[in-house]
C-alpha cells in the first residue's frame, strides 16, 4: 500500500540489485542470439523491455552479423517510429541534469500516465571503454518503474559513434510505445550539438549566478536552447534563481529570433519541491504544438534525417578508407614524415587518398 503522503513528485530510495551469476549471463547471451529477426520486432512492438535491451545491445555491437540483424529490425521497426516527443538536456556537470530527468519523468508517469525513454549520450573510460556515469544509479525511483526505460551509451570515444546508436535506440523505443524521449548530454565538448541535431525541443539547464555561468557558457549553446530552465530554486535560493532566471532571460533576447515561431524564455524549478516541472513540461507541449502549426516540427525532422544519412556515409567511409590494406602500410610512415617535416600534411593527405582510389603501383597500370 502506497504512502498517503506520497505525490507525483515523491523520489523513493532505489534498491540495490546485485550483479547476476555469470551463468545467467551466458544464459540471456544465448537467448538474444536465438531470438529470430521477427521475434525481436514482436517483443519490441508489445513493449518487452528485456526484448528492446537485447536488441539495442545488438545495436551497439561492433560484430558485423550484430549488426546486420540490427538493421533488419530497425527497418521493421521505423514505420512504427516517430510518434514521440523528443526532448534533448544538457548543462554543465552539477546543474542537476539526471535530478530533473528523473522528477520530470516520473511526473509524466504518474500524472499523465505516460511512458519515458532515457537515453545518455555517457562518456566512457579510455581504459576499459565502459559507461562511467552509471545512469540508473543516479535515476533508482524512476528506473524501478515499468514505464520507463533508462539507457546510457558508451561513446568509447567516437561521439558520431555514439550519435548514430542513440538515434537507433530512439527509433526502437518508439517502436516500443514511449510516448517521451529523453536525451541527456554530459554537457561538454561537441555532445550538445549532437543531440541538438535527434531532437525536438532542447533544454539548458543552469544553476544561480547565472551572470558569471553566462560568460563562461558557449554562445552556440544558449542559442539553440528553446528553453532555459535555473534549477534548485528552493529555500534560500530561490531568489538569487529569479535572479539568474531574469539574467537569463535577458541573455536569450540578443539572440536572432528563429523561423520555428517559438521564442525561447527561462524558468526556474526544483527537484527537491517539484516547483517548476508542470510549467516545464507545459513548455515543451507548447512548443510542439506551435512548431507543427508553422510545419517546422516536421521540416527539422527530415533535415535530421537527411543530415543523419549524410553523418553515416561519412562515418562508413572513414571505416573504409582506415582498414584499407594500401591505407593501412602507408600511414604510420606518412605520419612520421609529417611530425619531422618530411612533408605537409595536404601532401600526405593527398597521398593517402590517391592511394585508396588507385592502390596499384604505377608500373602495374600501364598497359
Amino acid at each position: 500500500m502506497s504512502d498517503p503522503k506520497e505525490t507525483a513528485l515523491s523520489v523513493r530510495p532505489g534498491r540495490v540489485v546485485p550483479e547476476p551469476p555469470l551463468e545467467l549471463i551466458a544464459q540471456a547471451s544465448h537467448r538474444r542470439r536465438s531470438l529470430s529477426p521477427q521475434q525481436y520486432v514482436d517483443g519490441i512492438l508489445q513493449g518487452q523491455r528485456t526484448v528492446l535491451a537485447q536488441a539495442i545491445t545488438m545495436i551497439e555491437s561492433s560484430r558485423a552479423a550484430d549488426r546486420e540483424l540490427a538493421e533488419r529490425i530497425l527497418e521493421d521497426c521505423l514505420p512504427h517510429s516517430g510518434k514521440s516527443i523528443r526532448v534533448g538536456i544538457t548543462g554543465v556537470p552539477g546543474a542537476g541534469k539526471s535530478s530533473v530527468i528523473e522528477v520530470l519523468g516520473t511526473f509524466l508517469i504518474r500524472e499523465h500516465r505516460q511512458k519515458v525513454a532515457v537515453l545518455a549520450i555517457d562518456p566512457s573510460s579510455q581504459l576499459s571503454g565502459g559507461s562511467i556515469l552509471g545512469d540508473k544509479t543516479r535515476m533508482k525511483s524512476l528506473a524501478t518503474s515499468d514505464m520507463a526505460f533508462i539507457r546510457p551509451s558508451p561513446s568509447r570515444g567516437s561521439l558520431g559513434g555514439v550519435a548514430q546508436r542513440t538515434r537507433e535506440v530512439m527509433l526502437l523505443c518508439e517502436a516500443a510505445g514511449y510516448q517521451n524521449v529523453i536525451v541527456e548530454t554530459v554537457g561538454v565538448g561537441q555532445s550538445e550539438t549532437a543531440v541538438h541535431d535527434m531532437v525536438d525541443f532542447f533544454l539548458l539547464i543552469m544553476l544561480t549566478g547565472a551572470g558569471d555561468e553566462l560568460q563562461g557558457m558557449k554562445r552556440g549553446v544558449m542559442e539553440m536552447a528553446d528553453i532555459v530552465v535555473i534549477n534548485k530554486a528552493d529555500g534560500a535560493n530561490r531568489a538569487a534563481a529569479e535572479r539568474a532566471r531574469i539574467e537569463a532571460q535577458n541573455a536569450l533576447h540578443y539572440f536572432p529570433s528563429s523561423a520555428s515561431g517559438w521564442t525561447p524564455r527561462a524558468l526556474t524549478c526544483s527537484t527537491q519541491t517539484g516547483h517548476g516541472i508542470s510549467e516545464l513540461w507545459n513548455c515543451v507541449l507548447e512548443h510542439t504544438a506551435v512548431t507543427q502549426r508553422t510545419g517546422w516540427f516536421a521540416a527539422t525532422r527530415h533535415q535530421q534525417t537527411r543530415k543523419w544519412m549524410q553523418e553515416i556515409i561519412q562515418q562508413g567511409l572513414l571505416q573504409r578508407f582506415e582498414s584499407h590494406p594500401a591505407i593501412q602500410k602507408r600511414l604510420e610512415t606518412l605520419e612520421q614524415d609529417v611530425l619531422q617535416g618530411r612533408t605537409t600534411s595536404f601532401r600526405a593527405a593527398r597521398t593517402l587518398l590517391d592511394l585508396y582510389r588507385d592502390p596499384k603501383p604505377p608500373e602495374d597500370n600501364k598497359t
